[in-house]
């Protein structure tokens, strides 16, 4: 089934993919049904009307966690038997609750057999992804009136609970109505299906009914509380609303932390915790939404490494890449509990702490984390240097099941030459660098203003110093004019040129003498594809532009790239990057997607789809927040905010009302003025 033809709600934990007649029909390999904490507790939810499945009418988006479907009899033609029809109304929270409503458009009564079946291989999301089979013993159960369907697995044990508001026959494959439906009457009842838990993870289900209220009004809050935006673009103005309620779709709260919120990674994949992917997103997020990064440094701070286990890639002071709570995960059959296999995790927190400090300016918080960060930059030195040039790098501990490739492009040839080879390991890849470069500038100004520590300060900036330097001579392409992706095991440069010069210029790391070539590079023809940076530049021996990571366009991506490029002061490359990927989001709905396709602008007119991207995703659904910030130059000094737009001619007029900040809250605006040529080919 197409990405096209699938339906998905949301809340927290807990995610419904099924087919737009509301059905769910799973595989083993398919990523539908409903799932919680890493488990799919329904593979089937069919509907059926005297043995008939229906067809659908439309689908209703009502919220992130709600839809409705309308839906007939018949076998394709809505014109044929179409006295009937059928509304399914679902709300997910912890499971989900679903309204089923027949109405009889005819002048005489009808009699059917209403029938829902339901099956769960309880399939843990790994087990889906790799095609693996179940160890474990099923079990069903009828109970006072519910159906159990279950799974365990020595004290593994999960459990979907079904039960319905009006009497119905109930077997282990379902539950059946004999249905009356009066001439222009309607009959309904409501289903609500659990998730349970027992033994290992997850927690207490609570009955979704009036879930849906409170969420709107959740969702409402969570508007309400975000800078309001005014602008000519009716397009912008829809990519931002989207933005922020996929945003709120995708907030994932941790069993030690209740009532706080942080990003998961997105759907359907990757619904918990990402060190790298909550840290990005919660730094492009910090104008908008500021307590998402709050929370992300609590919980990851909480779960920060502090042993060597190979098995999960763990050392002291790394932090995490992903956290899952599973099956395989709980029979160590996976490493993720946590799993520690990401190298730029680390640096990126002290990052995001002297972000947010310097947006809120919360030092409470930065001395409460004293130890974690402290920890993440002893990591850096100690424990990520394994080619033992003072350059960070990566080499997975774990050989089975560990991540080969540890940077942001984890893909298997995201890392190669120009003539397409792969180096080996460990790598040294270049944005590596510039975060750890990045994360020493702002540990220095931590420690000299919030810990009063001076003498660590000033370790911390000559060690940055002598970072730099040796960057800018090591990883300098001299013909060509750009920094190479990465160092390999014998120190040679990995010389393909990539997006990841521009994280480069986010971070700092690149000397001002080089600062032009490189963003003449990011804006050239061989990157620049009309719409945004491609992750590796046309002509590269793995160029492709519906690869991966080898030539596709990265919404997040390009978001700090357009950062980087206004810290070095070019805004009308900044004002580019920007303007083409929100041309794109206007083509997606407002809903940018993890990556599409790389090709010209002027050779599709339109960007072209990814075919696996996550959509959402969340540091997809951040990038148009920071493009927001980026067009308007908007960057934190002392208790002030400086703005300085920088914006393209399209975008007209713009205004970001009442932006939150240790200022309080503060009105930015901005018109467009800079000329931006979609011919690439120039």
């Amino acid at each position: 089934m197409s990405d096209g033809q699938l339906v998905q709600i949301l809340e927290g934990n807990t995610f419904v993919v099924s087919d737009r007649n509301g059905d769910i029909d799973a595989s083993p390999v398919d990523a539908t049904g409903l799932f919680s904490f890493d488990t799919r507790f329904l593979s089937k939810w069919v509907l059926t009307l005297d043995g008939e499945r229906l067809n659908a009418l439309s689908t209703d988006d009502l919220q992130y966690f709600e839809t409705r479907f309308f839906l007939v009899p018949g076998t394709g033609t809505v014109y044929i038997d179409a006295n009937l029809s059928v509304i399914r109304q679902r709300v997910v929270a912890d499971g989900f609750h679903e309204e089923l409503t027949i109405l009889n458009h005819d002048d005489k009564p009808v009699s059917l057999e209403v029938r829902l079946e339901a099956a769960s291989d309880f399939a843990d999301l790994f087990e889906v992804k790799d095609k693996l089979k179940k160890k474990g013993a099923y079990h069903h159960r009828i109970e006072r009136g519910r159906l159990v369907l279950g799974y365990t697995r020595e004290s593994f044990a999960r459990e979907t609970v079904i039960s319905t508001a009006l009497p119905a026959k109930i077997d282990e494959g379902g539950l059946t109505f004999k249905v009356k439906v009066p001439p222009h009457g309607l009959w309904k009842t409501m289903v609500d299906v659990r998730t349970e838990f027992a033994a290992w993870g997850g927690g207490p289900s609570q009955p979704a009914i009036g879930a849906g209220t409170k969420m709107a009004r959740g969702l409402d809050k969570w508007l309400q509380r975000a800078p309001r935006l005014e602008c000519d673009s009716d397009s912008l103005r829809a990519t931002y609303h989207r933005s922020l309620v996929d945003l709120a779709a995708l907030r994932f709260s941790t069993r030690t932390l209740p009532g706080r919120s942080l990003p998961a990674a997105g759907l359907p994949w990757f619904m918990t915790m990402f060190g790298r992917d909550s840290i990005f997103t919660s730094l492009q997020a910090l104008p908008f939404t500021p307590e998402l990064a709050q929370t992300t440094l609590l919980a990851l701070g909480e779960r920060q490494g502090t042993r060597v286990d190979d098995f999960r890639d763990e050392d002291p002071g790394r932090i995490l890449h992903e956290m899952r709570y599973g099956e395989m995960t709980a029979f160590e059959e996976r490493p993720h509990s946590p799993y520690y296999g990401c190298v730029d995790a680390t640096p990126l927190y002290v990052v995001l702490l002297d972000e947010y400090e310097r947006w809120t300016g919360d030092t409470k918080l930065v001395r409460g984390l004293e130890y974690e960060a402290r920890a993440a930059l002893n990591w850096i030195d100690e424990y990520a240097n394994l080619q033992g040039n003072g350059y960070v790098a990566y080499k997975r501990r774990n050989e089975k099941t560990g991540l080969e490739n540890q940077c942001w492009k984890d893909s298997w040839d995201s890392i190669s030459y120009r003539d397409g080879s792969l180096p080996g390991f460990p790598r040294a890849t270049c944005e590596l660098q510039g975060y750890a470069y990045d994360a020493k500038v702002r540990g220095a100004r931590l420690a000299r203003l919030v810990w009063k520590d001076p003498e660590f300060a000033d370790r911390l900036e000559k060690e940055a110093a002598d970072l730099k330097r040796r960057f800018n001579r090591d990883f300098w392409v001299e013909d060509e004019g750009y920094f190479a992706i990465a160092l390999d095991v014998d120190g040679r440069q990995v010389d393909a040129l990539t997006s990841n010069n521009g994280h480069l210029l986010w971070s700092g790391i690149v000397d001002k003498s080089k600062a032009k070539s490189v963003a003449a590079h990011l804006v050239g023809k061989r990157l620049f594809s009309g719409w945004g940076v491609r992750t590796m530049a046309e002509g590269e021996g793995r160029y492709n532009p519906i690869g991966y990571h080898v030539g596709t366009v990265w919404p997040y991506d390009n978001s700090f790239i357009a950062w980087g490029l206004r810290r070095y002061g070019f805004k009308e490359e900044a004002a580019r990057v920007a303007a083409g990927i929100l041309d794109a989001a206007e083509f997606f709905d407002g809903r940018l997607p993890e990556a599409f396709g790389g090709y010209p602008r002027e050779m599709t007119k339109y960007p072209v789809q990814y075919p696996t991207a996550c959509s959402p995703q969340a540091w997809s659904t951040g990038a148009p927040l920071l493009l927001l910030r980026t067009m308007l130059g908007l960057e934190p000094y002392g208790e002030h905010l400086i703005v300085d737009p920088g914006l393209a001619l399209g975008i007209g007029h713009l205004e970001l009302l009442d932006i939150p900040g240790r200022w309080g809250h503060v009105d930015a605006f901005g018109r467009g003025r800079i000329d931006i040529k979609v011919d690439v080919k120039k």
